[in-house]
């Protein structure tokens, strides 16, 4: 059995340093907002400077039923351009603080890896970290996450986003892989937090990042096994290659094998969907609350 003082008890409410509450007592959908020009899917993409378009979009997003917003400013896709962090910076600080100052109470995630960008999010009003690294790719991002009490969420990678397609192959299980890269990585975390279990963590296993077709739907079947770390589990499939490549789709016509697969990721435990399209992801949890 895990220890419960290192895998404390989902709380199912993650809490703000700024005040803000997320609840996640019913599963939930995060709404993505992608500020780069080359994220996978292209009609996720918004300009840095339009800031008409991305209001709009979060409104339509928050009006659909998102109960959070991921921002991200570096495009994660397999083989991305490696930007610097000003760069990142610069596309992400001014939509925070416009999507901060247009709405208010919206809960608001950073999608980033590097632990002086997360800071400088935080503080211009983001409520949650939310590193593809999962303290890997920044070695100070744990220790930052534990100064400013901030929600995170820690996903499985290995590798980063220019090298992980290579690193498919696991010699082990690779959900006994994934459960203990998040025992290793929550235990470091709780050590950068005094030795303290680090309240407010989520969970993302990382379908696509180092894993291929097979082992991202091997993934989803066995999410429940995922259970015993005691965390609330997020959940990014939309669009993704595991749908439109195996459906020999393109991204831009992958939104009903994407409805499927959150209807198995739900089914698995998920407490957050990283969606590109709320409308019907909020669709599929109704149905969802009513069949289960």
């Amino acid at each position: 059995m895990p220890n419960p003082t290192l895998f404390p008890s989902f709380t199912h409410t993650l809490r703000s340093p700024h005040g803000r509450l997320l609840d996640l007592r019913q599963p939930q959908i995060m709404g993505i907002l992608n500020l780069t020009p080359d994220s996978f899917y292209p009609g996720s993409r918004l300009s840095p400077t339009d800031e008409t378009a991305l209001l709009h979009r979060a409104e339509a997003m928050l009006t659909a039923g998102a109960a959070a917003l991921d921002v991200g400013g570096y495009s994660s896709r397999p083989g991305a351009e490696d930007i610097a962090p000003a760069e990142e910076l610069r596309r992400l600080l001014p939509a925070i603080e416009v999507l901060r100052r247009e709405f208010p109470v919206a809960f608001i995630s950073v999608d980033t890896f590097r632990a002086a960008v997360a800071a400088e999010a935080v503080a211009a009003g983001a409520d949650l970290v939310n590193d593809i690294g999962g303290g890997t790719l920044d070695a100070d991002m744990l220790a930052t996450v534990a100064r400013l009490r901030v929600p995170y969420c820690l996903m499985h990678l290995r590798g980063n986003p220019q090298t992980m397609r290579t690193l498919t192959h696991y010699d082990e299980d690779l959900v006994l892989t994934i459960l203990r890269f998040f025992r290793d990585q929550l235990a470091r975390l709780r050590q950068a937090n005094g030795g303290q279990p680090h309240p407010d963590v989520l969970l993302d296993p990382g379908f696509g990042f180092a894993k291929n077709a097979p082992q991202n739907f091997e993934l989803l079947r066995r999410l429940p096994e995922l259970a015993p770390l005691g965390h609330g589990l997020l959940v990014g499939l939309s669009r993704k290659a595991m749908v439109h490549k195996f459906l020999n789709l393109s991204p831009d016509t992958a939104l009903n094998g994407t409805t499927a697969l959150h209807a198995w990721a739900l089914r698995g435990g998920a407490r957050l969907l990283r969606v590109h399209d709320v409308p019907e992801a909020r669709q599929v949890v109704r149905l969802y609350e009513m069949v289960g």
